[in-house]
């Protein structure tokens, strides 16, 4: 559907466009008032063809060349410089070529980018980081482009506090962009942002101008309460880890949880569920005493549930092996899910999970990463790649009471 205004001196039209010709009667032509013409051309965006790189130069003072790397974001520039020019830009109506893209010949020095994840780079039990990182690989080397991976602690990476590691890294490296793999302080985010171009992966951020490629969590955790219901569980609970920093995903699967008791009609109570409220409990998977698996079999005990929606696979896998060690069966005592698709470990059943597209989220973070860097200013995007249900063997007919 397209909208087309007609301002000519005549009474103004509106053609309503459903992708006939202009000549078919697939056309409705509805004609506006008179004077309309001129309040609908005021309300028009700017449009004019000599609108261009150097004009917006000779505005500011500037080179040409610091305008074009203003407008592709280039780290070179100042973070100033380049808001100037791009709000510039934007207010007198240029627009650029909306089909641009990168394109590198094997011949010249590939382009680079910055990947950035959230975790020690010890620290690496059940990560799903290296399948994305097999397809940000994939997708550079189709594009031309060289990666720099780094590992930081997300509670301790502060560039505020210390700016030589990441900030060097951009200038020594020639950094153009960078992917975020796991959350970081929002603080941190922004300040990364106003430097080069940033794609959040597998997270979200209020920081404008942050492309985000992430999963369908709400299709996933309903797909999995809906296979929970079918095999007779009516009281299921949800948990979640705590994390130095506190993450998106693992709220928005919680969310995609109470969505779907509420489409199935089960209940809802706020005391079956472990890590979520931020101002409930908070209760350590850690801890020697008094850590979620005890909880979770109080809440088995007393309370009667009989199923437990994990936010993801590593928490999942952790709940059943302890679980097991307690005499507790899964799934003839106790069913659970989790949401990734990761292998088990050894002597653990697979779980029944949602398998996470990593790779393709990794390549389609790289293409949107180079989109991003070409078009700075172009609205935000949040791009969601499926997940596949894993039949898993962690779910069956809750036990009788």
């Amino acid at each position: 559907m397209h909208n087309n205004f007609t301002t000519c001196n005549g009474p103004a039209t509106l053609l309503y466009w459903t992708g006939a010709s202009p000549d078919s009667p697939a056309f409705a032509r509805l004609p506006f008032p008179s004077g309309a013409s001129s309040e609908i051309r005021q309300s028009l965006p700017p449009i004019s063809s000599t609108i261009n790189q150097q004009a917006i130069a000779e505005r500011l003072k500037l080179s040409r060349t610091t305008v074009s790397r203003s407008l592709a974001n280039h780290p070179a520039i100042s973070a100033d410089t380049r808001a100037k020019v791009q709000n510039l830009a934007a207010k007198m109506g240029y627009r650029g070529n909306p089909t641009r893209t990168i394109r590198r010949s094997r011949q010249s020095k590939p382009l680079t980018i910055g990947i950035l994840i959230g975790v020690p780079a010890e620290n690496v039990a059940m990560a799903t980081f290296p399948f994305i990182l097999q397809g940000i690989r994939e997708r550079a080397g189709m594009e031309h482009v060289a990666i720099d991976v780094c590992f930081e602690n997300p509670a301790s990476f502060d560039p505020a506090v210390r700016p030589q590691n990441i900030f060097r890294n951009i200038r020594a490296n020639d950094w153009r962009g960078t992917i975020l793999i796991y959350p970081f302080p929002e603080h941190t985010v922004a300040m990364i942002a106003r430097k080069i171009s940033a794609v959040a992966v597998l997270e979200s951020y209020s920081t404008p101008g942050i492309d985000t490629i992430d999963t369908d969590d709400s299709v996933g955790i309903l797909a999995l309460v809906t296979r929970l219901a079918k095999a007779g569980h009516t009281r299921i609970g949800f948990l979640t880890w705590e994390y130095p920093v506190v993450g998106h995903w693992a709220t928005r699967r919680f969310g995609g949880y109470v969505e779907a008791l509420f489409s199935l009609g089960l209940q809802f109570r706020p005391e079956w569920t472990i890590n979520v409220h931020k101002g409930g409990p908070h209760i350590d998977h850690l801890a020697k005493s008094g850590n979620i698996t005890e909880h979770v079999v109080s809440l088995m005990r007393g309370a009667g549930v009989t199923a437990w929606v994990c936010a993801a696979d590593h928490q999942a896998y952790l709940l059943t092996e302890e679980l097991q060690a307690r005499g507790i069966r899964v799934p003839e005592d106790c069913s659970v899910t989790g949401f990734d698709g990761l292998e088990p470990p050894q002597s653990l059943p697979r779980l029944a999970s949602i398998r996470v597209p990593h790779e393709d989220i990794g390549s389609s973070a790289v293409a949107r990463l180079l989109s991003r860097i070409v078009h700075p200013k172009a609205p935000r995007r949040k791009i969601l790649v499926e997940g596949l249900s894993v039949e898993g063997l962690t779910i069956a007919p809750p036990p009788n009471p």
